[in-house]
């Protein structure tokens, strides 16, 4: 059954970027050197990442970077990933980059009830997957029913943001995490679907000290390595792993896997949406040197009125770059105007100033470090009126990385699987009271 899936009830999940042979570089001399023109290598580097896999052999596998583009390479995972009993769903970006997600599931844990494509139609092409599953096998079963046990459904989604070449497409990936949260929400209402947990998974291209790691976290998200770790959402904290080297040679911690419960209050996306953004006109106005007042003057365009109106605060977003042909779009900009003057008289103060952009609310910069508290997996009578009260969730119980240098910080130079580290989590599912969720 494979390391991670051998503890009853538990179910596991990995995330992997296994970086595309069209961009791996073999030679950094010579740009135009890559793995994908030698066969060998490709077939020998790729054929280990599966036997890893396999070792593993999560209860859900979340591929970035796979090479779509080549047959051969597709052909080998989906054989291999099925005869060890996994179905699999592949998704290749757009405008044939060549590349995609690669996301399978253990027949022998999981039925797909349902998939469904999302493309960001955006700069860079990217893609996310998301899967609609069922347990084959009831984590627990209720003992006053007669008929059959519940059967506990998830959604997961497999992504990969793109990589911010220059803080300008930030705002870029900002609003794929949006689509990715609209999207959930959407399918959510359209199915009618009762509360259920929420697990996101892939390369996130951005670290703890992110707008979109600070963004899911508004929304009641907690990165699932961070919770096995007890690391918080601190500065101290946020470089004690790693899980990438990019082409710059820097190391960062950029794979993540998201847990949402079902019980867990939710801020409106909107709301949480728009005060990203303000967090980073904020971080843009103190990249310039500027005091709060400065700022406030930046943004009335030096005017000698005491407030800013909409003509300002949207000349200023176009001088800091938040605007333009990938950047914000005229009606984005309205709503964070709507969101600023909530009395409707085309002005912003600077005491609004203060409590929307240069300070933001409390649960912005804030989010809470720990999950609400949950009760341990019991079997016992229920009456109908407490089954329909409880849904389920999880707990995480394991987080791992490997190679396990990068769980310290370090990056060793005698990895070769990827540029990326693997990152496995072992989820206990616990009973939580039901929650209405939020659209």
């Amino acid at each position: 059954m494979g390391k991670f899936r051998k503890a009853e009830r538990c179910i596991s999940c990995t995330t992997f970027n296994i970086l595309a042979p069209i961009y791996k570089r073999l030679d950094h001399e010579d740009q135009s050197c890559r793995e994908s023109q030698y066969k060998a290598y490709w077939l020998s580097r790729n054929q280990k990442i599966i036997d890893r896999l396999l070792e593993d052999c999560s209860s859900i596998i979340c591929l970035q970077e796979v090479w779509l583009g080549n047959e051969e390479l597709v052909d080998m995972y989906e054989k291999r990933l099925g005869d060890a009993g996994y179905i699999s769903f592949k998704l290749a970006r757009a405008n044939n980059r060549g590349d995609g997600l690669l996301t399978a599931v253990h027949r022998d844990t999981f039925k797909v009830v349902n998939y469904k494509n999302l493309h960001f139609n955006d700069f860079g092409d990217r893609v996310a997957q998301l899967l609609h599953v069922e347990s084959v096998v009831p984590f627990w079963p209720y003992r006053n029913n007669n008929s059959s046990s519940i059967k506990q459904q998830m959604l997961i989604l497999n992504t990969h943001l793109l990589f911010p070449h220059d803080y300008s497409l930030c705002i870029i990936r900002l609003r794929q995490v949006y689509k990715i949260l609209q999207c959930i929400e959407s399918y959510q209402e359209e199915h009618k679907l009762s509360p259920m947990p929420i697990i996101l998974c892939g390369d996130w291209n951005g670290s703890k000290k992110g707008h979109v790691y600070k963004f899911l976290r508004s929304q009641g998200f907690v990165s699932s390595y961070d919770t096995a770790h007890q690391y918080t959402d601190s500065d101290a904290d946020a470089h004690k792993w790693v899980s990438h080297r990019n082409h710059r040679g820097n190391i960062c911690g950029v794979d993540f896997i998201w847990l949402l419960n079902p019980n867990k209050h939710r801020k409106p996306l909107k709301s949480s949406w728009n005060h990203a953004v303000f967090a980073m006109i904020k971080c843009l106005l103190q990249g310039e040197s500027l005091s709060e007042e400065d700022a406030f003057a930046y943004l009335k365009a030096n005017d000698s009125t005491d407030f800013v109106t909409f003509s300002s605060f949207c000349q200023a977003l176009s001088q800091l770059g938040l605007s333009g042909p990938y950047g914000l779009t005229s009606e984005e900009m309205q709503d964070l105007w709507a969101e600023i003057d909530i009395d409707s008289n085309g002005a912003m103060d600077f005491n609004i100033f203060q409590k929307n952009i240069w300070k933001g609310p409390k649960w912005w910069d804030q989010p809470e470090q720990t999950s609400s508290p949950e009760k341990k997996l019991i079997v016992r009578d229920e009456s109908e009126e407490e089954r329909e009260a409880l849904t389920f969730g999880f707990n995480v119980k394991d987080a791992v990385l490997f190679p396990p240098e990068v769980e310290k910080g370090m990056w060793p130079d005698n990895y070769s699987l990827s540029d990326h580290a693997p990152l496995t989590v072992v989820f206990s599912p616990v009973q939580l009271p039901c929650a209405q969720p939020v659209f």
